[in-house]
C-alpha cells in the first residue's frame, strides 16, 4: 500500500511533463520506505538526486499532500542497485574514448584556457551551466582531446550514459536507419542518452535531411536535461548553409575557441609528451620543434615521436641535426610556397584581369564586388586568418563583410558547377 503512493504520484507526474524526462528522471527510480513524515525514494546517480531536488522536489511534495491529505517531505537516496544494471544492459553499445585524452594530461595554455574551464565545468555537472557547449578552433587544436576528456569524467563520476559521435558518422547511421527501416533505433539511440558528444559538426552543411534529425534530436536532449557538447572547426555563424534554427541553439549557450598554442604552450605540450616515453631531450631540442610548428599540436605531437622513434630503431642520439633531418617535410622553414592572403588576391585579380589593388579599393560595381567576395571566401578556406584579419587585408573592411561573402560564395557554389 505504501509503494501504492509512490506510483500514484507518478502517474500523476507523467500526465504533466513530456515523455523524454519522464523516462529519463522518473522511470528509473524506486521505492524505498514511507512513514508519516518522510517517503524515501531511491535513484541512481548524484546527479539525478541533484536534478529531482533541484527541478521537481516542491512539485511531487505538493502532489503528494494532495493525495494523502497531510504533509510529507521527500528525501532522494542514491541506490543504483539494478536500476545501474538495467542502464548498463540499454547502453550495450558503450561509447568508447581515448585513454590518451583526458583532463589530466591536458596541456592548458592562454589559447586554450576558457575553453578547458568550461569543458571542466560541464564535465563536473552536465546540463546546469553551459548547455550546449560548443567548441571551436582550427585542426588538430585539441577539440576532441576536451570532448572525450568530458566524456571521460562524465562516465567515470556520474555513472551516466554518454554517447560520442562524428558527425560523418552520424549521417551514414541516420541514412542506413532509413534506408533499413530502423529510423526508430537510430533515434532512441541518439535521445536517450544523458550526454551527447558530437564531434566536426561543421560537416553538417549542405546536408537538409541530417540538419533535420539533429534539430530534433538537439531538442529533445535539451528540453529533458541532458547535455550536448559540440565541436566545430569554426563558429555557428560560419557554418555555411546551417540552419537558423540550429544556429541559434548552438549560440543558446556557451561558445568556446581554441587558437593556436604560443611558444610557451608548445614547449609545455612536448615536454609533458616525452613524460610517456621516459626518455630525456634536451630543451634545446624541444624549442627547436617548438619553433618549427606552430599551428597544429597532433603535428607537434607527431613530429617528437617521429624523432624519438627513429632514434630507438636505428639506435642514434637525439641531436638538432637528427632533428632538422627528420621534420624537414612538415617543418615551417622548408615549406616552400606558403598560401597567403596576398597570393591568393593575385591569382583572383588575375583571372577577372584585374589589378589586386582594385580587390582591396572602396570600390562595389559587380564586376570587381564578385571576385572580391571569391578573394574573401578563399582567403577563409585556405589560410588561418581570423575574419577581422581577413577584412583588414580587403582595405581596411568590417569582418562581417568577409562572413557575407564567405556564406555568399559557399551557397552558390552548391548550384553553380562553374563556380566550384
Amino acid at each position: 500500500m505504501q509503494q501504492n503512493l509512490w506510483e500514484e504520484t507518478l502517474s500523476v507526474i507523467n500526465k504533466s511533463i513530456n515523455k523524454e524526462s519522464f523516462q529519463m528522471w522518473f522511470k528509473p527510480t524506486t521505492f524505498l520506505s514511507l512513514n508519516e513524515e518522510e517517503l524515501k525514494v531511491g535513484v541512481p546517480t548524484e546527479f539525478s538526486k541533484n536534478y529531482l531536488e533541484k527541478h521537481y522536489k516542491i512539485v511531487l511534495e505538493d502532489t503528494i499532500r494532495r493525495l494523502k491529505n497531510n504533509k510529507v517531505s521527500i528525501d532522494f537516496i542514491i541506490s543504483p542497485g539494478e536500476v545501474r544494471k538495467e542502464d548498463e544492459k540499454k547502453d550495450s553499445s558503450k561509447s568508447f574514448f581515448k585513454s590518451n585524452y583526458s583532463f589530466s594530461n591536458f596541456v592548458v595554455g592562454e589559447n586554450n584556457r576558457f575553453a578547458h574551464a568550461a569543458s571542466h565545468a560541464v564535465a563536473q555537472a552536465p546540463a546546469s551551466i553551459y548547455n550546449p557547449l560548443f567548441i571551436y578552433g582550427g585542426v588538430g587544436l585539441g577539440k576532441t582531446h576536451l570532448i572525450h576528456a568530458i566524456g571521460h569524467d562524465i562516465k567515470k563520476n556520474l555513472q551516466l550514459t554518454v554517447k560520442y559521435i562524428p558527425l560523418e558518422q552520424f549521417m551514414n547511421e541516420f541514412i542506413n536507419s532509413i534506408h533499413s527501416g530502423k529510423a526508430i533505433n537510430f533515434k532512441n539511440k541518439y535521445r536517450n542518452t544523458d550526454c551527447l558528444l558530437v564531434d566536426d559538426i561543421q560537416f553538417i552543411s549542405g546536408k537538409e535531411g541530417t540538419q533535420d534529425e539533429f534539430f530534433h534530436t538537439f531538442n529533445t536532449l535539451y528540453d529533458s536535461g541532458r547535455q550536448i557538447v559540440i565541436s566545430s572547426d569554426r563558429p555557428p555563424k560560419e557554418i555555411s548553409t546551417l540552419e537558423d534554427r540550429l544556429s541559434s541553439r548552438f549560440e543558446s549557450g556557451l561558445i568556446v575557441d581554441i587558437q593556436p598554442p604560443n611558444f610557451e604552450t608548445r614547449v609545455a605540450i612536448l615536454k609533458k609528451k616525452i613524460e610517456g616515453y621516459k626518455i630525456k631531450i634536451d630543451d634545446e631540442i624541444l624549442h627547436f620543434i617548438a619553433t618549427q610548428i606552430k599551428t597544429n599540436i597532433r603535428k607537434l605531437e607527431g613530429a617528437l615521436t617521429r624523432v624519438i622513434a627513429y632514434s630507438s630503431l636505428e639506435n642514434t642520439k637525439i641531436d638538432i641535426n637528427l632533428v632538422k633531418k627528420m621534420i624537414a617535410d612538415i617543418s615551417t622553414e622548408n615549406i616552400t610556397k606558403t598560401i597567403s592572403i596576398s597570393s591568393i588576391q593575385e591569382r583572383v585579380a588575375s583571372h577577372f584581369n584585374l589589378k589586386p589593388s582594385d580587390l582591396k579599393a572602396k570600390i562595389r560595381s559587380a564586376n570587381i564586388a564578385f571576385p572580391r567576395q571569391v578573394a574573401m571566401f578563399l582567403s577563409r578556406e585556405l589560410t588561418h586568418y581570423s575574419l577581422p584579419e581577413i577584412a583588414k587585408e580587403f582595405g581596411g573592411r568590417n569582418h562581417t563583410t568577409v562572413l557575407h561573402a564567405y556564406k555568399k560564395i559557399a551557397r552558390e557554389m552548391e548550384s553553380d558547377q562553374f563556380l566550384k
